[in-house]
């Protein structure tokens, strides 16, 4: 069973109502839609980070998203988490103003989790750092996890149905 990493706006996009951004509501629409047949597909799995992002913010909100991830693995971390995630912002992958976003890609990497699934573009879903990303992974010795969307995994699995 093919492994997935749930970054924390993925939570965000499960919990709570539905945004009154267009955009944003068809994120949370296909996001529900996946979550709702992924844990039949995939091994689900998270990070005490995730954990700590969900925890954050408004008490009933926070609640909500604790509740769509209580039953996840939780990867732990490790010193080669640490050394990744500071090689991902040594290298210009990940800005140093954003650890945490290097943390979600060198948690899923070092544990060798296929997907990392996100609606963070500015980042991690970012097309002009894949690359970036793909290599500093690499030049230490793991492989990256693809990094998609959970709307990127329902349409590459309806596609795969249909062939």
């Amino acid at each position: 069973m093919d492994t997935v990493y749930i970054e924390t706006t993925v939570v965000g996009s499960i919990a709570g109502r539905l945004h009154p951004d267009l955009l944003v509501a068809a994120r949370q629409t296909a996001t529900r839609k996946w979550w709702n047949t992924a844990p039949q597909t995939y091994r689900l799995l998270a990070s005490e980070l995730v954990i700590d992002e969900c925890s954050g913010g408004d008490p009933t909100a926070a609640n909500e998203r604790l509740t769509a991830v209580s039953g996840l693995e939780l990867l732990d971390t490790s010193d080669a988490v640490d050394d990744l995630a500071d090689d991902l912002i040594a290298n210009g992958a990940i800005p140093a103003s954003q650890p945490r976003d290097a943390f979600h890609i060198a948690i899923a990497a070092v544990n060798g989790v296929q997907y990392l699934v996100t609606w963070n573009f500015k980042h991690i879903a970012n097309p002009m750092l894949q690359n970036r990303i793909a290599s500093v992974c690499r030049d230490s010795g793991f492989e990256p996890p693809v990094i998609c969307t959970p709307e990127q995994l329902l349409e590459a699995e309806d596609a795969a149905e249909t062939d």
